[in-house]
């Protein structure tokens, strides 16, 4: 089975590093897909009161324990101690971007990698009122308004070429060394004719914040195109999400709860029988209420994206995931809850 793209670059830790081994620095979500064990360490396995993951469960990814990691150091709130290991495959990671005051090592990356003699891909899309509520501070949540496009829409995160660790192709290492949140100002920025700019930043509110400068930067620099094929592609695909039955759905349960079940069903009936095995739903956790969010769906694609290529057809070609992700979760309505 393919593995999902694995968000976060990867890093040395600046401090609290043995001479043994250096943990990986990453950000993100850690989704758990399962049960597992949550150790204090790994090698010993100690589990101070035999802590668990919970299925479908968030939980803040803090870092790998190598540079291809066997296992996650998360943070499990109400553990004793909080951190704890888990392996890779007890979950996968959602809506990371790595960063540290160290520059990262130079990575040996191609534009274009292929999985099985096809262009693979992860189009992430998300449910931007639930995002806001662990982001309270971001310009485009302070926006947040009943009225914009936000509250009703799936926006844009990302279009991924696979295989995971498929980043930075030709990028430079000052350029690297930039893209995290604090910084990504700093990046150069993304040149678009006048119209898909004005699409872009309404269906992509993380522009507040220079997203489309990180999401070029490390995924669409292996994309194959130039920056306006990138963004028109990811663009086109989106269009074809909000005029779907996967968008009335949502709209229809606002403030109320969804299954992956009913989710996977809602792309079938948009895009074909077995499209829904494509799709993996991911949540997060309200830290304020409790409540878990369905934060943000992921689609695997498969075969060369074009201006007319249809998103029933990407998907279909694309190989189905056996992990449905999140079980259920809250369509949170726009605003703080």
């Amino acid at each position: 089975m393919r593995v999902w793209a694995l968000w976060g670059s990867v890093f040395l830790c600046a401090a609290g590093v043995n001479a043994a081994h250096a943990d990986v620095k990453m950000s993100g979500t850690f989704v758990a897909d399962s049960a597992c064990p949550a150790t204090q360490a790994i090698k010993s396995g100690k589990n101070p009161g035999n802590v668990s993951t919970e299925a479908g469960q968030s939980y803040q990814l803090l870092a790998g324990n190598k540079d291809q990691p066997s296992h996650y150091l998360i943070q499990v709130p109400g553990a004793d101690p909080e951190r704890r290991w888990v392996k890779i495959g007890c979950g996968h990671v959602s809506g990371g971007s790595a960063s540290t005051t160290t520059a990262p090592s130079d990575q040996t990356t191609r534009p274009s990698q292929q999985v099985s003699g096809k262009p693979e891909y992860v189009f992430a899309l998300s449910w931007q009122p639930a995002f806001c509520e662990t982001k309270a501070s971001k310009p485009e949540c302070k926006a947040q308004s009943p009225g914009e496009f936000d509250a009703s829409h799936f926006t844009l995160h990302g279009l991924w070429p696979q295989p995971n660790g498929n980043f930075y192709c030709q990028v430079s290492g000052s350029d690297k060394a930039n893209d995290n949140p604090s910084h990504w100002g700093d990046l150069p920025p993304v040149n678009l004719d006048a119209n898909t700019r004005a699409e872009l930043e309404q269906v992509m509110p993380g522009t507040a914040s220079k997203l489309e400068r990180h999401e070029w930067i490390k995924h669409g620099t292996c994309y194959g195109k130039n920056q306006q094929d990138y963004f028109s592609d990811a663009l086109n695909l989106m269009r074809a999400v909000n005029a779907s039955p996967v968008r009335d759905l949502f709209n229809k349960n606002v403030g109320k709860q969804l299954t992956s079940d009913q989710i996977r069903s809602a792309f079938d009936q948009a895009f074909g029988a077995g499209a829904g095995e494509r799709v993996r739903v991911s949540c997060l956790v309200d830290p304020s209420s409790g409540r878990r969010l369905i934060g943000e769906l992921t689609l695997g694609l498969s075969g060369p994206i074009a201006a007319d290529s249809k998103l029933s057809d990407l998907l279909m070609a694309s190989a189905p995931t056996s992990k449905a992700g999140c079980p259920k979760g809250t369509v949170d309505p726009i605003g703080f809850q």
